[in-house]
């Protein structure tokens, strides 16, 4: 019988009981979103990344029905090398539990088990968000709703640019869910460092953000979620003029071929990686690899 409590490695479970800080690290990027072996290279060099910043890292994953925070070495290698290990968004997380299944888990659920640990920072590459045609498919992340009844810092580089950005902003506006541009005063458009849309507030250092993080801790009221949107660096994003007009190409195909519902996000990830020749794959390590770095420094500060 599967145990349903969270848990926690021995490195996590004794930095959050002595008040050190930890980074929230997702596993969808390792199982999913490299291929192989360099999508375990990631994983450990994204931990170190934490431990360079003075923050102890857990990796969040489901194995055999038990939520993990924080992963040894051998359960990052199954979780990059593992055939069978299925992706999680918060609403698995039970049926996982109960069938003792494996998977790597998404931002929601990665938001949520942290938060249940209490783990304060969470670092990811881009969120999910409102897709384009919302109009016609009502397709919205998961991640948004989750988001606006978890207390967490995301430190992120926005939402994925295959979104409709305008709206997905429109509508964590209406959920509650504050937005700190770090650095910037624009909403920064994951592969790129700006989608054009403005952010209302602004914060230069990591002393800052753990601030603002503190003050929304002080006040209360709704649990939800704090994103530090942090841009890739204008060297490191993807050619602009080049992901515009991919991006355009592969929603015309996406048209022409019918692709609808949850297929349509993994075949414009995968026409970019293709049709940009790998170059939207680095940007998004750029810019994961960014967020991971200052979400250590906004954890240490706090």
């Amino acid at each position: 019988m599967p145990s349903h409590e969270l848990a926690l490695s021995e490195e996590v479970g004794e930095a959050l009981a002595a008040r050190r800080p930890v980074v929230a690290l997702e596993s969808t990027i390792i199982a999913h979103g490299l291929p192989r072996p360099r999508n375990l290279a990631v994983a450990e060099e994204l931990e170190e990344l934490v431990r360079l910043g003075g923050a102890v890292p857990a990796t969040v994953a489901v194995l055999d029905g038990r939520a993990h925070i924080g992963l040894d070495k051998g359960q990052l290698e199954r979780i990059a090398r593992d055939d069978d290990v299925r992706k999680f968004g918060h609403r698995d997380l039970a049926p996982a539990l109960a069938a003792g299944a494996s998977g790597a888990t998404t931002v929601s659920a990665t938001a949520f088990l942290a938060a249940r640990a209490g783990i304060r920072v969470f670092a990811t590459g881009g969120l999910g968000g409102v897709h384009r045609e919302w109009t016609e498919t009502q397709d919205e992340s998961a991640d948004l709703r989750l988001l606006a009844q978890t207390r967490i810092a995301v430190v992120c580089a926005g939402v994925k640019s295959i979104l409709d950005v305008p709206a997905t902003l429109q509508r964590l506006e209406t959920l509650g869910v504050g937005i700190l541009g770090y650095g910037t005063d624009r909403f920064p458009g994951f592969y790129l460092t700006s989608s054009g849309e403005p952010v209302d507030w602004t914060v230069r250092t990591p002393e800052e953000a753990a601030e603002v993080i503190r003050a929304k801790e002080a006040l209360g009221g709704p649990e939800s979620a704090l994103i530090v949107a942090n841009p890739v660096a204008e060297g490191e994003q993807l050619d602009p003029a080049l992901h515009d007009r991919v991006l355009g190409e592969a929603l015309d195909e996406c048209r022409e071929r019918g692709i609808s519902g949850q297929a349509v996000t993994p075949f414009l990830l995968d026409y970019l990686m293709r049709q940009t020749e790998g170059a939207s794959v680095e940007a998004n390590l750029a810019a994961v690899r960014g967020n991971v770095r200052l979400a250590a420094r906004i954890a240490a500060a706090l």
